[in-house]
């Protein structure tokens, strides 16, 4: 039997590039390695799944860090506004949260994977599960089919790769498409983690002082070896036993393993405590209590502006005894205070391994990948999407969006292709 479309994995990108492609009236079949389609889905956005973002397309972009612009054209065709009315047309609405984060109703994710595979069979694809790919067969120049790690051989004019990164293995994503990409001929970009806790090796940090702290609605600033800012976030963030967790720090991680890795020296992070306060201001606030209440002690101020777990540590950095009278303190004192809050650096060794990210950068080089159709420029009627490609944004509805776009795109285009060359 020869297949229209043959679509190699069953997360986000390759259920819409199955939902799409059969759209067209092709014959379509999704070949998943695992027992469960959706398995990477299905634990997203905390096990409710962030579905997509619902700001605007530059805005977007902006979010999608790796390659973003890359997207312009998949989002133009099915942008975040496209994807709302998919799944509300598919009877799952959606409700937005802070920061233009877009859930289903009933924040549960099996809600939105269900509905998925229940239209990709309502739209006829054939669906294989437990049948793992060995490669991707090309002959006379172009994409023929698939090979089985059974030997069965799969004959189709069009393959889709959606097979993802190397990031959360368990669901499946093990880096199978990288190699199939590179017999085509191209090339993969390095592989490194994105959107995943940031280590340590400050002793502070290694004594678990801070472990499980949390701090809310910090500015946390990635720094290369000359101390310049490569990048900024805000955001909340925890202390562990091996670094820095939450939110900003995980939207730093890829800036630090590309900081690192490109040899601009150690890399770190500093944290800045207040950031809608600048250092001169706290001073000021510092000094009026100062006034008001010299007999109190410095580490008695300071638990008024920082977690008291916190006070021990900047007072040591700061080289000051928390049992001084405030009225005794130093304009030296009171200044390294100040910017320590301000600004507390912190080494960055690292991150955690690429398998414990939530996000795989680097993949497959989209400059030989057509935007517009997601098809290889090296190899006729081979086309990826999702997590497999060099794309990666930040965590927020941001990644599963790319993931949506480039599988519509990319099973739309397939489809099209596989009617032209069988005609």
């Amino acid at each position: 039997m020869k297949w229209d479309v043959i679509v190699i994995g069953g997360g986000p990108s390759g259920l819409m590039a199955s939902i799409a492609a059969s759209a067209q009236g092709s014959k379509v079949l999704l070949v998943d390695k695992g027992n469960k389609l959706g398995r990477k889905l299905g634990i997203s956005g905390g096990g409710r799944c962030n579905v997509t973002n619902n700001k605007d397309l530059d805005d977007l972009i902006r979010h999608i860090p790796g390659n973003g612009r890359f997207l312009y054209s998949a989002l133009s065709r099915f942008g975040n506004r496209d994807i709302i009315a998919f799944f509300e047309n598919l009877g799952i609405p959606l409700k937005e949260e802070d920061h233009g984060r877009m859930f289903p109703v009933t924040d549960k994710a099996k809600t939105v994977v269900d509905a998925l595979v229940a239209q990709v069979r309502r739209q006829g694809v054939e669906i294989r599960e437990n049948s793992p790919v060995a490669e991707v067969i090309y002959e006379n120049g172009r994409a023929a089919g698939a090979r089985l790690q059974s030997g069965e051989t799969l004959d189709s004019r069009c393959v889709v790769v959606a097979a993802g990164g190397k990031s959360v293995p368990q669901t499946g994503s093990t880096g199978d498409g990288y190699p199939w990409a590179e017999a085509a001929g191209h090339t993969i970009t390095d592989l490194y983690p994105t959107e995943v806790p940031i280590t340590s090796d400050e002793p502070w940090i290694r004594n678990r002082e801070l472990q499980g702290l949390s701090l809310r609605d910090v500015k946390l600033s990635v720094l290369d070896g000359r101390g310049k800012t490569v990048v900024s976030h805000r955001g909340d963030m925890i202390f562990t036993h091996f670094g820095l967790s939450g939110p900003a720090a995980l939207r730093c991680s890829g800036f630090v393993v590309r900081t690192r890795r490109d040899g601009k020296g150690p890399a770190a992070v500093a944290i800045d405590w207040f950031p809608d306060v600048s250092g001169d201001e706290l001073l000021a606030e510092w000094a009026e209590l100062a006034r008001s209440e010299p007999r109190k002690a410095l580490k008695t101020i300071l638990r008024l502006k920082l977690p008291e777990r916190a006070v021990p540590l900047m007072l040591r950095l700061a080289g000051a005894d928390g049992d001084t009278a405030v009225a005794g303190v130093s304009k030296a004192v009171w200044q390294k205070l100040a910017d320590l809050c301000k600004s507390l650096r912190v080494s960055a060794s690292g991150t955690l391994s690429i398998e414990e990210a939530f996000i795989t950068g680097g993949g497959v080089n989209v400059r030989e990948i057509d935007p517009r159709t997601m098809e290889s420029k090296r190899m006729p009627g081979l086309f990826f999407c999702g997590e497999v490609l060099d794309i990666h944004g930040y965590t927020g509805g941001f990644n599963i969006t790319a993931a949506f776009a480039t599988g519509h795109t990319a099973g739309t285009a397939a489809a099209e292709s596989a009617q032209a060359s069988g005609s």
